[in-house]
Order: C-alpha cells, then sequence, then structure tokens
C-alpha cells in the first residue's frame, strides 16, 4: 500500500492479488485443521459405538441364554438384561453413529476445501471466482455435520 503526502491510501497494483492468495491460503489452513479434527471425532464416535453397542448386545444375549437355562439365576440375569438395556440406551441417546457418519462426511467435505484451495494456489493468477467457489466449498464442508448423506444419483 502507498501512502502519498495528502493522507490518502492507494494499493499498489499487486496488493489484490497478494490479499487474495493470503486468503485462499488461509481457507487451505482452516480446511486442514479442520479435516483433522473430523477425522479425530470420526475416530471417537466409532469407538463410543463399539464402547456401547458390543457390551450391550453381548450382556443381551448372556442374560437371554441364562435366562432360559435356569430359574435359579433369575435376577444376576436381570441385572445384567438392566445393564444392556441401559448401554443401548446410552447409545441411543448419545447418537454415536450418527456422528460418526456426519463427521466422515465433514472429513471428506474439508478435504474438498483443502484440495480446491491447494490446487487455486498453483495457478499463476487467481480470480475471486477462486475464491467464491471456495467459499462455496466451505459452505458445504459447514452443512456436511448436520446434513444427511447424498442420495444416489443426486448432485
Amino acid at each position: 500500500m502507498a501512502t502519498p503526502a495528502d493522507g490518502t491510501t492507494r494499493l499498489s497494483p499487486d496488493e489484490p492479488a497478494h490479499r487474495l492468495r493470503a486468503e485462499i491460503e488461509r481457507l487451505r489452513d482452516e480446511a486442514r485443521r479442520q479435516r483433522t479434527l473430523a477425522h479425530r471425532r470420526a475416530e471417537f464416535w466409532t469407538k463410543t459405538d463399539i464402547a456401547l453397542g458390543f457390551p450391550a448386545a453381548l450382556l443381551a444375549g448372556t442374560a437371554g441364554a441364562a435366562g432360559l437355562a435356569s430359574a435359579d439365576v433369575r435376577i444376576p440375569t436381570a441385572l445384567a438384561a438392566l445393564a444392556s438395556a441401559g448401554l443401548a440406551a446410552g447409545a441411543g441417546f448419545l447418537r454415536s453413529d450418527t456422528r460418526r457418519r456426519a463427521n466422515k462426511r465433514a472429513r471428506y467435505a474439508w478435504a474438498t476445501v483443502e484440495a480446491r484451495a491447494t490446487v487455486a494456489l498453483t495457478h499463476e493468477h487467481m480470480t475471486h471466482a477462486d475464491l467464491g467457489d471456495l467459499l462455496e466449498c466451505r459452505q458445504a464442508a459447514l452443512a456436511a455435520y448436520d446434513g444427511e448423506e447424498p442420495r444416489p444419483g443426486a448432485s
């Protein structure tokens, strides 16, 4: 930027290009951080889903088999069934499988933003249209957390 004697600020001829490049670099870096974060969240919710679902299924099966095997184990069977129901209710309440899928969708969407920004940065001359496309991809990545999986054939 140049500041003449009258105090007005003028942009140098290269200033808009530098600011455009800096904004695209900022979007690429944000996409990289968000992709990594979405990946870690997807892993966490996968582990949570397994940690709640597997014991619930195991306890339910054990309680059913023990209840059918003998009437003498009625109280331990009831406790195992209650524990299984509690784990299943916790899994349903947390919606860990839904959260895992949402974070996987977000991870792929952020990877798309990162890749497009990287490609845009390889061009010698960037345009405002490049930035506009990246901002649309960013909006799609943000919406991926709440959205549903796309239907086959839908674009």
